[in-house]
């Protein structure tokens, strides 16, 4: 279970997501929903078995197996586009700072067409930083923008560091928090929000999706999943990783801070996709889970 002095790498805990949600990037760009070269060899570079095997497409698909990699591509498909256009659409209104916060194997500075003067601060933890930095400088990958690393544990003060390499307070940025604030406690939320808030320039974007009520990783629906998975070896148990009490709905708490928001479900995003959402029990549980787009007002 989480605490809040716990610390991680890539292979445990928390930061094992990073892994897996890697993995699942290599997934889509495998079957061409997606451009990312990074992925696959990130995840072989970490070493985790079941994601290594995934990746490897070494993982037997089965009749009777919950295990579905085409559905896992779709899935992470567009959830990566989401972010791809997100990016892609601040940087042609002019933005020419962004921020991804809680980067993990994230490898957009690396890959996405980034307007020239762009710098892309990427704020993680210093071991997941020194690793992805290390590992793409031996594939040869050169990013595409001026990367910046901000070297940091989130319950630090990030904010310090990041003006720190160079983050302009007075000029518009492209924020993401990507997979992050459903491992974050309540208070930890708003704080990441409230800090957002106060570095951003009117005219800041920021994009993040949430799940609206974490109690659907105990759902027996979900667990009953887990348990079939986890035989496989996808023994990551979100309900051990997510913190599980009442919080803002961010939405209306961004809503309250002169943030001008667009969202939509997960099931929504799907369709603008192209895809048809799965109609099963898990599907239905993790239907409300919601992506949003916000501009910060003057």
């Amino acid at each position: 279970m989480r605490t809040d002095s716990d610390t991680w790498d890539l292979a445990s805990s928390v930061g094992a997501t990073a892994t897996m949600v890697a993995a699942q990037r290599a997934l889509a760009a495998s079957a061409s929903l997606i451009d990312d070269p990074f992925a696959a060899p990130l995840v072989r570079a970490v070493g985790y078995d079941v994601y290594t095997r995934l990746v490897d497409g070494q993982i037997p698909v089965t009749g009777d197996s919950e295990f579905d990699p085409d559905r896992m591509a779709r899935g992470m498909a567009v959830r990566t586009r989401f972010y791809d256009r997100f990016f892609v659409e601040a940087t042609e209104s002019g933005i020419r700072q962004a921020v991804i916060v809680a980067a993990g194997l994230d490898a957009r500075a690396y890959r996405l067409p980034w307007p020239a003067g762009t710098v892309v601060y990427e704020v993680d933890m210093p071991e997941v930083i020194d690793f992805k930095t290390s590992t793409l400088a031996k594939l040869g990958a050169e990013p595409t923008a001026e990367r910046r690393t901000v070297a940091v544990d989130l319950r630090d003060d990030w904010p310090a560091a990041l003006r720190a390499a160079g983050f302009d307070t007075d000029a518009a940025a492209a924020w993401s928090a990507e997979g992050l604030v459903v491992y974050l406690p309540p208070d930890a939320q708003d704080a990441l929000f409230d800090n957002i808030t106060a570095l951003s320039a009117a005219g800041s974007r920021l994009a993040c999706e949430f799940v609206p009520d974490t109690t659907i990783f105990a759902d027996e629906r979900w667990r009953a999943h887990h348990e079939r998975m986890s035989g496989l070896g996808f023994d990551i148990d979100f309900n051990e990783l997510v913190y599980h009490f009442e919080r803002s709905h961010i939405v209306e708490y961004l809503t309250r801070h002169r943030w001008q928001v667009s969202h939509c479900t997960v099931a929504q995003l799907h369709a603008a996709n192209g895809f048809v959402y799965p109609d099963d029990d898990v599907a239905a549980a993790f239907a409300d889970v919601t992506y949003l787009s916000a501009v910060l007002g003057g």
